[in-house]
């Protein structure tokens, strides 16, 4: 795809402008660093066109602020102060989860994840927003939270001009056949690998 020129242009009967409009569900999967945040790169730079940003994180414990949270929230209210760039909406899906042990069941935790499925879905029906990241979304699928079928048929069908971003590991093969573009994130080195934790500034 050399300058951004398709390699192929398919005969659909549509124009270029037509073509370029349409919306896309994408994903950023693998084992490697930086799924997420390429994902709030994409959606600053829809907010900068003045698009409408619903951010939904699904594998993050509600008391853990991460550093794009506040931006984001930051730059919705400059939104809502000067009119600059479009509206943002920030949720942690249900009480919030992560790789350590929290309170509550793996039922709780199931039950917020379909919980927070719902309230997208819903969204999705309604047009509400331009761009919809799932972030980490990935995992309440493979944990069996979240029906994959039920994903792919509200994501392929859904209505009017929305972008969704879904991000996580080991992303289910149904999700990653309906989607129209796809980025694995393929981890060369890391520094946990030689026992160095997280940075501030580097992974929140």
């Amino acid at each position: 795809m050399p300058k951004g020129v398709p390699e192929n242009v398919p005969d659909d009967g549509l124009t270029t402008a037509q073509r370029r409009n349409q919306p896309l569900l994408m994903v950023n999967t693998g084992d490697g660093k930086g799924k997420s945040t390429a994902a709030f790169g994409m959606a600053m730079r829809a907010w900068n066109q003045g698009w409408n940003i619903g951010i939904f994180q699904f594998v993050k414990s509600a008391k853990w602020r991460i550093g794009e949270q506040t931006v984001f929230e930051r730059l919705g209210q400059l939104h809502e102060e000067t009119g600059e760039g479009g509206p943002v909406e920030w949720h942690k899906m249900g009480a919030g989860w992560s790789w350590k042990r929290k309170e509550g069941s793996t039922e709780d935790h199931a039950r917020d994840a379909a919980e927070g499925w719902a309230e997208v879905k819903q969204r999705i029906a309604e047009e509400r927003h331009d761009l919809y990241v799932l972030d980490e979304f990935t995992y309440p699928i493979q944990w069996g939270w979240v029906d994959i079928d039920d994903v792919v048929e509200t994501f392929v069908n859904r209505p009017g001009r929305q972008f969704v971003m879904v991000t996580g590991r080991r992303a289910d093969p149904k999700l990653i056949d309906a989607a129209d573009l796809v980025t694995e994130m393929t981890k060369i080195k890391h520094q946990m690998d030689r026992g160095q934790k997280g940075q501030r500034g580097i992974e929140w």
